[in-house]
């Protein structure tokens, strides 16, 4: 008796949204499973007209990351990835120093506030969140956050619709041991334990 010819292996049917076969909702499902720490990116944005006495003094502005790495030791390097477009995005392709808190778990009123969507003001953001000002980049450090670094940009690299920043470390504080840290995993913040 003869054996009928083996079928030709199956070919998986690429998902709709993207060449390679990989769909948004995959692939966001797919990293929603790693779990990541939270931070809070800072920068001042310079008056518009600094020789203009008249002119309102520069803003502050925030914006929550859980894209946020060390990269180097030798230089001390870290990376946040920015959506193209965004204000932190704007602001960091012409101010080249910028802060970072790293969230605790107790902060995620925090992460929360500087992640909305159609946001208010980054003024009123910043308005009751105890905060210094970093020595050298000017940022605001928020207070009881794990630790915090001032960075000034070395490198931008385009990266689909994200812009990867590669700050070099100025500073790093360690001003709270206290608690854990604040992580996002699944869609949601979370805490270890």
């Amino acid at each position: 008796m003869k054996t009928p010819p083996a079928a030709p292996p199956a070919t998986p049917v690429p998902a709709a949204g993207h060449a390679e076969g990989v769909s948004n909702d995959e692939f966001r499902a797919a990293m929603s499973r790693l779990a990541a720490g939270v931070v809070l990116v800072t920068a001042l944005e310079p008056s518009l007209d600094p020789d203009d006495p008249g002119a309102p003094d520069g803003e502050d502005v925030g914006m929550t990351a859980t894209a946020f790495l060390s990269v180097s030791l030798d230089p001390p390097l870290v990376m946040v990835s920015l959506r193209d477009g965004s204000r932190m995005d704007d602001l960091l392709d012409e101010q080249p120093l910028w802060g970072v808190s790293v969230l605790s778990e107790s902060q995620r009123h925090i992460a929360g506030r500087f992640a909305m969507k159609g946001r208010i003001s980054d003024r009123l953001l910043f308005e009751d969140i105890p905060y210094v000002r970093g020595e050298v980049s000017g940022a605001p450090l928020v207070g009881g956050a794990l630790a915090t670094l001032e960075c000034r940009t070395e490198q931008r690299i385009p990266a689909g619709d994200h812009t990867l920043v590669i700050g070099r470390v100025l500073t790093a504080r360690v001003p709270s041991a206290e608690g854990g840290p604040l992580t996002y995993f699944r869609g949601r913040y979370r805490q270890l334990g």
